[in-house]
C-alpha cells in the first residue's frame, strides 16, 4: 500500500495484534489478496539503515505468509524498542502476529 487514503482506511477500524515493540493492524479489503503498508518512525530508530533492516524483515515475512493471509490491508507500526530485537526474534514475533490475524479472520466468517 502506498496511498495515504489506504492507510487511513486501515487506521479507522482495525483489528489489532500487538507486542510491546510493534503493532499489526488489519482491515478487510476489496482486493482478492493481502496488502502491506509499513510505518517505521524516525522517532524510534534514528538511523536509516536500522529502519531499512526492520522494513526488509517485515516485507520478507509478509512475502512468505501472504498466501495464507486473509484478503486484508495490513499496516505494520513500529514502536519503541523494536531496534533491540534480533532478526530471528522479529521473524518469530511477526509469525505469531500473522497467525493471530489468520485466526481472527476465520472467526469472523
Amino acid at each position: 500500500m502506498l496511498a495515504p487514503v489506504q492507510f487511513k482506511a486501515v487506521f479507522e477500524q482495525p483489528q489489532r495484534a500487538s507486542t510491546p515493540q510493534l503493532t499489526l493492524l488489519a482491515r478487510q479489503n476489496q482486493a482478492e489478496f493481502a496488502r502491506l503498508g509499513l510505518t517505521v518512525a524516525k522517532k524510534h530508530l534514528k538511523r536509516a539503515h536500522d529502519r531499512n533492516r526492520i522494513k526488509r524483515i517485515v516485507r520478507e515475512s509478509f512475502r512468505l505468509k501472504q498466501h495464507d493471509l486473509p484478503a486484508c490491508d495490513f499496516v505494520f507500526v513500529a514502536k519503541a524498542g523494536i531496534g533491540k530485537l534480533s532478526n530471528q526474534e522479529l521473524f518469530a514475533t511477526l509469525e505469531k502476529l500473522w497467525q493471530r490475524h489468520i485466526r481472527l479472520a476465520r472467526q469472523a466468517k
